[in-house]
């Protein structure tokens, strides 16, 4: 399995974390995997709403200090 694509979007505020890890998803294919860590407190909404709107698979959410952490597979 490849490794997961690390995405760094710290400082960015909604809707830019959800935007920009939609357009750097577009370009992968199916199955790939990600990691997004943002310390916007709304991504704790927009990512999950933004995975199931989009057929990708949230696999885990986790809190790294005042950052969230979510592991995506794209569908």
């Amino acid at each position: 399995m490849a490794e997961a694509l690390l995405m760094d979007l710290r400082g960015l505020r909604c809707p830019l974390p959800v935007l920009k890890a939609a357009r750097r998803m577009r370009a992968q294919r199916s199955g790939a995997r990600f990691v997004l860590i943002t310390d916007d407190p709304m991504a704790a909404i927009d990512v999950p709403n933004f995975c199931r709107e989009a057929g990708h698979r949230l696999i885990a959410t986790h809190r790294e200090r005042e950052a969230l952490r979510f592991e995506i597979e794209k569908g």
